[in-house]
């Protein structure tokens, strides 16, 4: 969507294709970073996107054995939102189809899925889609995949995939919030256990994270058992964990880290999850998404004014953006195997920070890492100056 906004804004046809009817899903990726936040910004769009319902978050927190510990905090930042918007993800891509629609050359094709690759030569030529009046094919001088983790025209494709793998899943489920529960979007650890809490003013969207291939003895266990385990982490939801009285309120999320070893073939570009799932850890994925679009806005929007890129151009995306998406996928990584698996799988001693929070917090200029590398990445994307606003708000 935010290739799609970028491309018409540079006047160039654009069909973005949704397979849903509408956006109304629970996504994971609610967390808009500093980093696209500036985007939005250099675009313009700033003071209308945060007209938008949502939460600020200014640092990263945790509650470890039941005690507050800050980990991050994004006041040094240099951008002009030194802090990460809690938005919806329906929201924020209604607000950037509502903005595209406002340019001639965009078209937003809802309840429309990409079905296969059309190719011809060797070369990509447009796709075969199943709308709501049968089949179709769409001739194109550039396809570009974005259709996720479980991305069908990855599988079209036939492309290799590195996978990283993770030693970590997690249930994810909605529980209602009230006026006098804790604000602070944060993870709650107690004891290898660990449930991620986003606030959403009028209910909690959690992720309880647990050690792969442990779904079966949780379900095992069954609900009432379950229920005690996010009591043990969150107290003050005692008399709402009963919502969750059936498992299918309860969604499995098989967390993947991976990538595609080529982003591109002729006639064809892979970007965001398509190209590189990537694990909640910082909750970075979607912005990691907004960052290769903007990249590949930047390189190929001349290119597309007057045809379509070679392949050597297409190259130059993966080029750009394999660097900042292999050093987050280190970190994430690093953080999965070293800390969260580890302590999912060891009791904490009397209760104890583990020594990586020890270290934080009496090092406190430390907590500027987090915030930068998951605040702003590795190599933050900034707008082509063609492609501002004149007058940004």
């Amino acid at each position: 969507m935010v290739l799609g906004y970028l491309l018409a804004r540079a006047g160039v046809p654009v069909i973005v294709l949704e397979k849903h009817s509408d956006f109304l899903r629970d996504f994971r990726g609610d967390t808009v970073h500093p980093s696209t936040l500036e985007i939005v910004y250099e675009l313009g769009l700033l003071q209308s996107f945060l007209q938008r319902p949502h939460q600020l978050v200014t640092e990263l927190s945790a509650i470890v054995n039941g005690r507050a510990v800050k980990i991050g905090e994004f006041s040094h930042l240099p951008t002009h939102c030194k802090y990460i918007a809690l938005m919806p993800q329906w929201d924020f891509l209604n607000f950037l189809a509502d903005e595209a629609k406002k340019f001639p050359s965009f078209q937003l094709c809802m309840d429309t899925r990409a079905a296969h690759l059309m190719e011809e030569d060797g070369r990509v030529i447009g796709l075969v889609a199943q709308g709501k009046q049968g089949q179709l094919q769409i001739f194109a001088d550039l396809v570009v995949a974005a259709d996720g983790r479980r991305s069908d025209m990855r599988e079209s494709a036939k492309l290799d995939v590195i996978d990283l793998k993770s030693p970590i899943d997690a249930l994810w489920m909605r529980m209602s919030r009230r006026p006098n529960d804790p604000q602070a979007t944060a993870g709650r650890y107690v004891d290898r256990r660990l449930l991620v809490m986003i606030n959403r003013n009028d209910y909690w969207q959690c992720a309880f994270v647990f050690a792969k291939g442990g779904y079966d003895q949780i379900r095992s266990e069954g609900l009432e058992r379950f229920q005690k385990k996010i009591l043990e982490l969150a107290p003050f939801l005692e008399e709402r964990v009963q919502e969750l009285d059936d498992w299918d309120k309860i969604k499995l999320l098989t967390v993947q880290v991976n990538r595609l070893r080529t982003w591109a073939k002729p006639g064809l570009l892979f970007i965001g999850d398509a190209a590189h799932a990537m694990s909640p850890v910082g909750g970075v994925g979607i912005n990691l998404a907004v960052q290769d679009a903007v990249a590949t806005a930047n390189l190929l929007f001349s290119t597309l004014r007057s045809r379509a890129p070679t392949l050597a151009e297409l190259a130059m995306v993966q080029e750009r953006r394999e660097w900042p998406t292999r050093m987050t996928q280190n970190v994430q990584v690093f953080i999965q195997n070293n800390i969260l698996a580890r302590s999912l799988s060891t009791s904490s001693r009397n209760g104890e920070l583990p020594w990586f929070l020890k270290m934080i917090q009496h090092a406190t200029i430390l907590q500027r890492v987090p915030a930068r590398v998951f605040g702003l990445g590795f190599r933050a994307e900034h707008v082509h100056p063609t492609l501002r606003a004149n007058q940004p708000h």
